[in-house]
C-alpha cells in the first residue's frame, strides 16, 4: 500500500496504538471481531470504531502516560488509484485530501486522549489557512523549522564534508556553495549530486553551478523560497547535451504521466526501456537522454511509490508541471498521455489469442492503456465546456481501438498474475456499452448520443471485455484460480450489468461458459465464485449502514449476484 496515500492511515496509526498501549490491544480487537467491515470503512469511521471508542472504553485514562504520534510529509499526502475507484466521493485533490487528514487529527484531539501530535509538512498555503483557522486555535502550536537551531552552520557542515569527499577543499567554493544554499540543505544536496558524477569532473560541474548562479537574476531568488532551487534545476537540465533534449522532456513526461502504472519494485532503468519500445525509440535513447540527471531522479527501485521513488524529492516534478519555473522544460500531461495511449494501442495492434505476452512492453501496453485513456480524455476535457465535437486525436484513438483485437488483448490482460509489477488495479466500466464506457472517462453523454464511430468503438470494447471473460472461463482451470489476477473482477463488474436484465440470462455468453465450468469443475466453479463474491465486499466503504443509500445499493447487488447464482444452479438441476 503507498505510503502516501490517507487509506491506512487510520488503520496504521490503530496499529502503533495497538502494540504500544497494551490495556487498549483487547478493545481494538474486539472493534475488528465485531465488524471485520471497519478496516475498509471510510476514515472518519475507522476513526471513531477502532481509536476513539476503544479508548472510551478504557474509562478515565487521566493517568495514562501521553504518547506522541509524528505526522512526516502531510504535504505528500495524496489519494490512492484503489481508494478512487472504491468511491468516487473521495476522488478528491491533494489539497482536499491533506484538509482531511488534519481534520481526522483535530477530531481525535478534541476528544483529550492521552496523545499529542507533531506534525510536519511543507508550509504549503492550504495546510497553513486550515491549520490558523479557528477550529485549530486552542490545539495547535506552530514552529518554523528554518527559524529553528542554527541551520547555516548545518548545511556547512554537511557541504564541507561532501565537498571533502570528492577532494575537493577550495575556501571560496566551499563558501560559495553554503551562501548559494543559504540554509537550504535540500539545495546543497542536490548540488553535490549533480557534480558526484562519473562522466565529469566535480570541481569544473560546481564552479560553472555556482557562476551561473551568480549570473541569474537577483530578483528571481527573492520570489518564493523554492526560486533557487528552481533555477538549480534549470541549470542541471541546460546541462544535459542540447542534441538529447527533446527526447529528455518526452521521457520526463512519460514518467510523470505513467508511473503510477508500475509498483515500487520497478526501476527506472526497466520502466524507461519499457518507454523506449512503447514510443519506438532506439533502445537506450530514453536512459542516454536523462543520464545527467542523476542529482533530481532515482535510477534504484525502492518500497516508494513509484511516481516518489522515480524522483528524489517531490518538488521537481512539481517544478516540471509549472510553466513559470520551468520554461522551455515544462512538461505537457495532456501531450505526454496521449502519446503514451498511442503507443500502447500500437503495441496492441499486433497482439491475437495466440500471441505470447511475456515482453514487458507489451504487458505494460495491455494494463495501462484504460488508466491511460481515463487520464487523457479526462485531461483534455477538464474544466472545458460542453462541446457536440471531440478533438480529432481523441476520434483517432477511437479508430485505433476498432482496429485492435481487444477480445484477444483482453483475454490476455485478464489472465495477467501479480508476478509482473504492474499496479494491477481492475478498471471497471470497459463492459459499460453505453456513456458510461471507461473509454469516455470525463466526455459528455452528448458526444457519445451523437457520434456514430463513438458509439462502435464503445460497443467493441464492451463486447471484446464479454468475449474475453468467455474465451478465459472456456480455459479456466484449478490453477487459474489460486493466481491473483484481475479476472474474479471482471466477472463480478460483468453479472453485476447483466443482473437487472434477467431476460438476457438465457442467451448470456459468460453465464453459459460458468454453467459449463461448474458441470466440468464444481469446486473450481465454487472458488471463483467466491472470489467474485468477495470483489462485491471490497466495494463496502460507506460511513454509515443503515443511512447511506450506496450501502443499500451495494445490498441490492449483492442479493442480485444471489439471484444469478441461484439461477445458474436451477438452470444445472434442470439440464441434468
Amino acid at each position: 500500500m503507498e505510503r502516501n496515500s490517507p487509506t491506512r492511515f487510520i488503520i496504521t496509526l490503530t496499529y502503533q496504538l495497538f502494540i504500544s498501549i497494551p490495556e487498549l490491544a483487547p478493545h481494538i480487537e474486539n472493534a475488528v471481531k465485531r465488524n471485520p467491515i471497519v478496516l475498509r470503512k471510510a476514515l472518519e469511521v475507522q476513526l471513531k470504531k477502532l481509536i476513539i471508542e476503544p479508548f472510551k472504553a478504557l474509562g478515565d485514562t487521566t493517568d495514562m502516560p501521553n504518547r506522541l504520534i509524528i505526522i512526516d510529509g502531510l504535504d505528500e499526502c495524496i489519494n490512492s488509484d484503489q481508494e478512487s475507484r472504491v468511491d468516487k466521493k473521495y476522488a478528491e485533490d491533494q489539497e482536499a485530501v491533506q484538509i482531511r487528514v488534519l481534520d481526522l487529527i483535530r477530531t481525535l484531539a478534541s476528544h483529550q486522549l492521552p496523545l499529542s501530535f507533531l506534525i510536519l509538512s511543507r508550509p504549503e498555503a492550504w495546510i497553513k489557512q486550515h491549520i490558523e483557522s479557528e477550529p485549530f486555535e486552542d490545539l495547535v502550536e506552530h514552529v518554523d523549522l528554518y527559524e529553528v537551531g542554527d541551520h547555516l552552520k548545518d548545511v556547512e557542515t554537511f557541504v564541507k564534508v561532501e565537498l571533502s569527499r570528492l577532494a575537493i577543499d577550495e575556501d571560496d567554493l566551499v563558501a560559495h556553495l553554503v551562501g548559494a544554499a543559504n540554509g537550504h540543505i535540500l539545495y546543497a544536496a542536490t548540488v553535490i549530486r549533480h557534480i558526484d558524477y562519473p562522466y565529469g569532473d566535480p570541481r569544473t560541474r560546481l564552479r560553472n553551478i555556482l557562476n551561473d548562479y551568480s549570473n541569474s537574476n537577483p530578483d528571481l531568488a527573492d520570489s518564493t523560497s523554492f526560486s533557487s532551487l528552481y533555477e538549480l534545476y534549470r541549470q542541471i537540465l541546460r546541462s544535459c547535451p542540447e542534441g538529447n533534449r527533446s527526447v529528455m522532456i518526452n521521457v520526463l513526461e512519460e514518467i510523470c504521466v505513467a508511473s503510477s502504472c508500475f509498483d515500487a519494485g520497478v526501476g527506472m532503468h526497466q520502466a524507461v526501456s519499457i518507454f523506449d519500445h512503447i514510443m519506438g525509440r532506439v533502445p537506450g535513447a530514453g536512459m542516454k537522454a536523462i543520464r545527467g540527471l542523476h542529482a533530481v531522479l532515482r535510477s534504484s527501485s525502492g518500497e516508494a511509490p513509484p511516481i516518489h521513488h522515480f524522483f528524489i524529492h517531490r518538488s521537481f516534478p512539481d517544478f516540471l508541471y509549472d510553466l513559470r519555473s520551468s520554461h522551455e522544460f515544462h512538461i505537457n500531461e495532456e501531450k505526454g498521455c496521449k502519446r503514451m495511449l498511442l503507443g500502447c494501442l500500437h503495441s496492441m495492434s499486433f497482439i491475437t489469442l495466440r500471441s505470447k505476452v511475456d515482453e514487458d512492453h507489451i504487458r505494460f501496453a495491455l494494463n495501462s492503456w484504460p488508466k491511460l485513456s481515463m487520464s487523457w480524455s479526462g485531461g483534455w476535457r477538464n474544466g472545458m465546456p460542453y462541446m457536440a465535437e471531440c478533438p480529432v486525436d481523441f476520434m483517432e484513438m477511437m479508430e485505433k481501438l476498432l482496429d485492435i483485437d481487444l477480445t484477444a488483448c483482453l483475454f490476455h490482460t485478464l489472465t495477467l498474475d501479480f508476478s509482473f509489477r504492474w499496479a494491477l488495479h481492475p478498471y471497471s466500466g470497459l463492459c459499460n456499452d453505453d456513456s458510461s464506457n471507461t473509454i469516455l472517462f470525463g466526455v459528455d453523454r452528448g458526444v457519445y448520443e451523437s457520434n456514430p464511430l463513438v458509439k462502435r468503438a464503445v460497443s467493441h470494447v464492451a463486447t471484446s471485455h464479454k468475449a474475453a471473460i468467455s474465451h478465459v472461463l472456456q480455459k479456466y482451470t484449478p490453477v487459474d484460480d489460486e493466481r491473483p489476477s484481475y479476472f474474479p473482477g471482471a466477472v463480478y463488474e460483468h453479472l453485476q450489468q447483466l443482473s437487472s436484465r434477467p431476460e438476457d440470462w438465457d442467451s448470456d455468453s459468460v453465464l453459459h461458459a460458468l454453467k459449463t465450468l461448474r458441470q466440468a469443475s464444481p469446486d473450481t466453479y465454487d472458488s471463483l465464485m467466491a472470489r467474485v463474491q468477495h470483489e462485491l465486499c471490497r466495494d463496502i466503504t460507506c460511513d454509515d449502514e443503515e443511512e447511506d443509500t450506496r450501502f443499500h445499493a451495494l445490498v441490492a447487488n449483492y442479493k442480485a449476484l444471489m439471484a444469478i447464482t441461484d439461477w445458474l444452479e436451477a438452470n444445472m438441476c434442470a439440464t441434468g
